[in-house]
């Protein structure tokens, strides 16, 4: 029996965008995003996220990082987990996605920049992506905040996280489900990883965004493995505190997250994660604020297997 795959990946995609900015066809259902008159955008994306990448290879997390092409234009394309994951037993998965400008993001180029630059190997690929047709849409680890190691998929339900493809995501990668509905402003929150994120030993997510029937299964699942859990405030989520990622670095357990998110949490919340590994935030107001997500966005973790040596002639 294989063993467990790990929570936390020692690699990641980044794609560095070419035209970044506001995109009017997310911003109806992700309230996290805000249209601002930031000059420059493109350049100030640009340099949060080359010092994200940077601070993440001191750290000794393999970053892979992949370029954005001009035409067609695609303002998210930064966000590369929203349309594929990358898992330990050579599974990559493609997502259907909401917006239509969003849907070029997805490129097999990109996937073989991985495998090359990685040396990974990829055995199999789950296409979810035929389910936009239907009008039915799961936008990869955004809607989905995976316990990899007990295969459970946390999924707050919304416009871009539909049940009927969580069930199909599950029975092809065989991974419980645990779905629930959460709330901001009386709206659903577009993705699960604006309110929670899972650690191996711990994990942050905001109660009181999900809804009160649902609220108490959802900790006691999270404390089932007996993880810390940091319980955020709206507001915390708001400032993008909910938004982090575990990664394996060359020195042990990387927690990333933007400064924003950081400065955030209080104290005592600090202490806990900061009990679980070294935490390395950045600052990216210019991505959080027109593009509506924080540093977990811009981060598809890399699972997959390494290529073993050639055989011998």
């Amino acid at each position: 029996m294989p063993s467990p795959e790990p929570q936390s990946a020692a690699a990641v995609l980044m794609v560095r965008p070419a035209n970044f900015g506001f995109n009017p066809q997310t911003a109806d259902t992700n309230r996290f995003q805000r249209a601002r008159g930031i000059e420059a955008a493109q350049r100030a994306a640009l340099r949060e996220f080359d010092g994200l990448a940077d601070a993440l290879r001191r750290a000794g997390v393999q970053v892979i990082v992949a370029c954005d092409t001009p035409e067609p234009v695609k303002p998210d394309a930064l966000f590369p987990n929203n349309w594929v994951s990358f898992h330990r037993d050579g599974t990559v998965v493609l997502y259907p996605m909401l917006a239509a400008n969003r849907r070029p993001e997805r490129r097999t180029d990109i996937i073989e920049t991985v495998i090359r630059e990685g040396g990974f190997r990829v055995t199999r690929t789950v296409d979810l992506r035929h389910r936009e047709a239907d009008g039915k849409f799961l936008e990869g680890t955004g809607s989905l905040v995976l316990d990899r190691g007990a295969r459970v998929a946390y999924a707050g339900l919304s416009p871009r996280t539909d049940l009927d493809v969580l069930g199909e995501f599950a029975q092809q990668l065989d991974y419980e489900l645990v779905t629930f509905e959460a709330h901001a402003d009386r709206r659903p929150i577009y993705h699960t990883n604006v309110l929670m994120a899972i650690g191996a030993h711990f994990a942050v997510v905001c109660g009181e965004a999900i809804v009160d029937a649902q609220r108490a299964a959802v900790f006691s699942r999270l404390r089932a493995g007996g993880r810390d859990v940091v319980d955020i405030a709206p507001g915390q989520m708001r400032g993008f505190a909910g938004n982090l990622l575990e990664l394996s670095g060359e020195q042990g357990t990387v927690i990333a997250m933007s400064n924003g998110a950081w400065r955030a949490l209080d104290a005592g919340q600090r202490r806990v994660i900061e009990s679980h590994g070294g935490v390395v935030a950045v600052d990216i107001p210019t991505i959080e604020t027109l593009g509506g997500g924080g540093v977990r966005c811009m981060l598809a973790e890399i699972h997959l297997p390494v290529r073993g040596p050639a055989p011998m002639s």
